[in-house]
């Protein structure tokens, strides 16, 4: 099975490596002979394709989805000083930034904190989706969709780094301490489980739909 440059969907005279009886290994990409339990290479199990491989999917997906929700309302970091105390959520630290002049450190933790997880939530659910019900967006961008989930999936920690950082920095005894607050757990957990997630999903059902409908189409079009 093959896409051509328009995107439309044809039928080679060629086996896949399953029907060719190989199977590779998803951690070194070493190929073995269907039916192999683990990589000789890595020692990774092998298994050509998981039958509960969405399920552990939607398991991680909603596990971060209820983490992110404490780490967006819990606050991130708590000051304290001699004369007050102060805490901070991500989105009210993100404003307070933009306030005292930074938008663009403002504007970065938003990025990293709001927009990006919230992005991987959504792209992660879609391609789920896509693998169980289908979709007509071409198999080629969903998985450059998967590869860009997958690889900016540790770069959302910004958020914690920023917090460790400044809790090392800035304790002067008596005078300030700053300390991370129950929100920096949180958002820590809702990005692993993202991560997890990702990791959990076969890419090989994306392709795996393409040639069921081209099979499809070839029989249809063989009894017309």
């Amino acid at each position: 099975m093959a896409l051509d440059r328009d995107g439309s969907l044809t039928r080679l005279e060629a086996l896949t490596a399953r029907e060719a009886g190989l199977v590779a290994c998803r951690r070194c990409l070493c190929v073995w002979p269907l039916g192999t339990e683990r990589c000789g290479r890595c020692g990774a199990r092998l298994v050509s394709r998981d039958p509960r491989a969405l399920s552990r999917v939607w398991a991680w997906w909603v596990a971060g989805v209820m983490a992110y929700v404490p780490a967006n309302t819990y606050p991130m970091l708590r000051m304290r000083t001699l004369l007050h105390s102060e805490e901070q959520t991500i989105i009210g630290g993100a404003i307070e930034l933009f306030r005292l002049g930074s938008p663009g450190i403002a504007l970065i933790i938003l990025l990293a904190s709001v927009g990006i997880p919230l992005a991987k939530f959504l792209c992660i659910a879609f391609l789920a989706l896509s693998v169980r019900h289908g979709s007509r967006i071409r198999a080629r961008t969903r998985m450059r969709m998967y590869e860009i989930v997958d690889y900016i999936g540790r770069w959302s920690m910004i958020d914690v780094f920023v917090v460790a950082i400044l809790a090392s920095l800035v304790q002067l005894g008596m005078v300030a301490t700053i300390n991370p607050g129950p929100a920096a757990l949180a958002f820590a957990l809702s990005v692993i489980f993202t991560m997890l997630s990702a990791q959990a999903f076969d890419p090989r059902l994306i392709w795996d739909g393409i040639e069921t409908a081209v099979v499809r189409e070839a029989a249809e079009a063989e009894r017309a």
